[in-house]
């Protein structure tokens, strides 16, 4: 029996990451991790009711909160004598199977495979338990052969991977424009190219695509090359706020190990609050982690305007997220998927509370 397009989508995001950033160096996608058990803090002090926390995310700017935290040993600090260990990996669908099967107890990750890992369990593998980053997504184009918006009809222009975020944003906004093009071969008003982030910028350079929708450092790359960004995706947004990093639990961690739980999620806020209130600090140390696991750090004329362009919050945006599978139903390419109670905020907005800041809203998606 032919795969509908449905099957197609699901099949793609267990293939990819669904929103495939560029990792640094050399690191491609793959279903291998690294794993991490230093930390700037030893675990010291009271031990929670679990001996050890373990711990994944990207080596990816959007990651920033997990890259800083686990740099500065914030995370650790609220944890006391509970052990946090790290793990990284270069794909979603990873992280989702290391969730699935235990390797892993929480995870910083992306939109589109937190919504597969959910709804390809029956609601029963994960919640999202925070936010952590917004933004970070441009079109980039090449200025000699695209002036402006209207001249993007006609020219190839590459997304991260069929059906992953940006590709979804970029078929919608397409739609938006009143263009066609048939979602499953990329071909129509536009040619969509969909290419591996870690070749983009060669594919640009060569001049087999005309420009690219692409997450940082992706973006900055190609602008480093000669590229100009005609469009930030968070200027298409409300609030120019959209989510591009949560942070996701296993339901069974999160029920036998609740303090566990909170004490990341407490070290996660605190990181943010450093983040923003240290902003040169927090990219360095960011860039210092970056250059331990990758051996090689960004360059700074790729660094910094990519630092600029993420926000980091600890609201999850519950709101885009359901916009951003909405998106991937109309363009054809996804069966709505059933999302209520995905999110579980209460650990979060104890948190806040207890920080003094304001709560965050599920958006209707949370536990009942």
């Amino acid at each position: 029996m032919p795969a509908t397009r449905s099957t197609i989508f699901r099949r793609t995001l267990a293939a990819v990451a669904a929103l495939p950033l560029l990792t640094l160096a050399a690191c491609g996608y793959g279903s291998e991790s690294k794993d991490n058990d230093t930390s700037k803090v030893a675990a010291e002090g009271k031990k929670l009711s679990a001996d050890t926390v373990r711990i994944g995310y990207f080596p990816n700017l959007t990651h920033a909160t997990a890259l800083v935290g686990d740099q500065e040993g914030l995370l650790q600090k609220e944890l006391g004598g509970t052990k946090a260990t790290y793990s990284q990996f270069n794909a979603g669908p990873a992280e989702i199977e290391a969730l699935n099967s235990g390797s892993i107890d929480i995870g910083w990750i992306g939109p589109s495979p937190a919504i597969n890992g959910y709804s390809t369990t029956d609601g029963k593998g994960l919640r999202i338990i925070g936010g952590s980053a917004s933004g970070g997504v441009k079109l980039v184009v090449n200025p000699d052969k695209v002036k402006s918006l209207k001249d993007v009809k006609g020219k190839k222009i590459a997304t991260p991977q069929l059906g992953n975020t940006q590709d979804v944003a970029f078929l919608n906004w397409i739609a938006e424009q009143g263009w066609k093009v048939d979602a499953q071969s990329g071909k129509g008003d536009v040619s969509v190219v969909r290419t591996d982030n870690k070749i983009t910028p060669d594919a640009y350079k060569s001049g087999s695509i005309d420009g690219a929708w692409v997450p940082e450092p992706t973006a900055s790359k190609l602008v480093a090359e000669g590229g100009k960004v005609l469009l930030d995706e968070a200027d298409l947004w409300p609030d120019k706020k959209f989510v591009i990093t949560n942070i996701i639990v296993s339901q069974t961690f999160l029920k036998e190990h609740p303090d566990v739980v909170q004490a990341v999620l407490r070290g996660s806020v605190k990181t943010n609050t450093w983040i923003n209130a240290n902003p040169d600090k927090a990219k360095a140390a960011a860039n210092a982690k970056l250059k331990e696991l990758s051996g090689k750090p960004l360059p700074a004329d790729v660094l910094d305007p990519a630092w600029k362009s993420i926000q980091f919050t600890d609201d999850p945006l519950a709101s885009t997220l359901n916009t951003e599978a909405d998106h991937a139903v109309k363009a054809g390419l996804l069966k709505k998927p059933k999302l209520d109670g995905i999110y579980d905020l209460a650990p979060l907005n104890k948190v806040l509370k207890a920080e003094g800041k304001s709560t965050v809203d599920d958006a209707g998606l949370g536990v009942k």
